[in-house]
């Protein structure tokens, strides 16, 4: 997610403030000294074409969609039903990757029905792996079984994936591009995922569980290639050690973000806040929960109907950390929602 240095807020979350001196918080070590340019482009003077051609031309592919993503869904298929919701085309072409989600069979309307997603930014390993360990270790089915239709799009932004990027090839960011009518969405990873929910004929969906990691490159270069790209200045800031969840201020359902922080408490640690009761400078409202206004800012978590929706960032370059651990606090995420819902509707 990584809105950094955030100072919107609404009038909702000013009653949380006073949350801020009971949240743990501690002083964070990892914290650039001055303010820092980027090599793209003119201080102060957004992007053209040019400057979005050279970033593009200094991607490298680093791994492979098809082995790591592709191949594993595919595996999937006598036990869930398969899409291709679509395919991304960039670049006259030269860009091209297939879209898959991953559905419970025996789909019914008259079952809640919950969306899973990963890689809507590519380069955030643990939102893809954990999307699809949640398939292939048997959580999915078993929460299927419980009465839930389930739909996984494990890897939203396969090209981001594979060149470990945040953006799209058009230096578009795709977790800010999801709007009302989907032909308004800026990137074509965005729009798809909107008609495949569109093609779901889901008339009030139950939970949506956005996965998503914070890392130490989104301070070292991500944050910096956005104030390049925007024509703004670039000032330092933190990366939260640990665990934490972004909901929506709209609908913040705190009682579901606390059920959903419990549940990965046992596999990692939760973020403290830093001392000035903020995580990447939103106000914490609960232990390890900011949020944010998912449908103003363009994010995924806002784009279905659900009452019960969060993002979650899990911190890799944590010294406490290891992948299997992050894939495994991404899995905890899925199932503490979904019993949150079993437990609510008991």
């Amino acid at each position: 997610l990584k809105l950094a240095f955030s100072t919107h807020a609404s009038p909702m979350l000013h009653r949380f403030r006073s949350l801020a001196s009971v949240i743990p918080t501690f002083p964070r070590t990892r914290m650039a000294a001055s303010p820092r340019s980027y090599h793209i482009g003119t201080a102060g003077q957004p992007w053209g074409a040019a400057e979005a051609t050279q970033w593009l031309s200094e991607r490298k592919k680093a791994r492979s969609y098809q082995e790591e993503v592709v191949a594993k869904v595919e595996s999937l298929r006598e036990s869930f039903d398969v899409v291709q919701y679509g395919a991304l085309s960039y670049d006259g072409g030269a860009i091209a990757h297939p879209l898959f989600a991953v559905k419970t069979k025996r789909w019914s309307a008259d079952r809640p029905s919950v969306l899973v997603t990963g890689g809507v930014h590519g380069y955030e390993t643990s939102g893809v792996q954990g999307a699809l360990r949640f398939l292939t270790d048997g959580h999915a089915l078993r929460y299927a079984a419980k009465g839930f239709n389930i739909v996984v799009a494990p890897c939203v932004s396969p090209w981001g994936y594979e060149h470990i990027e945040r953006w799209t090839p058009e230096a578009v960011d795709p977790n800010r591009s999801f709007r009302a009518e989907v032909d308004d969405c800026p990137a074509q990873e965005s729009a798809a995922l909107q008609r495949l929910l569109s093609s779901c004929d889901v008339s009030r969906w139950a939970c949506h569980v956005d996965l998503h990691e914070t890392t130490d490159t989104d301070e070292s270069e991500f944050r910096m290639a956005k104030a390049a790209r925007d024509g703004q200045a670039s000032e330092p800031g933190t990366i939260p050690d640990g665990f934490y969840l972004c909901g929506d201020e709209r609908n913040l359902q705190l009682d579901f973000q606390r059920f959903v922080i419990e549940g990965v408490r046992r596999i990692t640690h939760i973020a403290p806040a830093d001392p000035d009761g903020t995580i990447i400078g939103s106000l914490v409202v609960s232990e390890g929960v900011i949020a944010y206004d998912y449908a103003a800012l363009g994010l995924c978590g806002g784009v279905t109907n659900s009452p019960f929706t969060t993002t979650t960032e899990v911190y890799p370059d944590s010294p406490r950390a290891t992948d299997e651990l992050c894939n495994q606090a991404q899995v905890a995420s899925v199932t503490s929602a979904l019993d949150y819902l079993i437990q609510s509707r008991a």
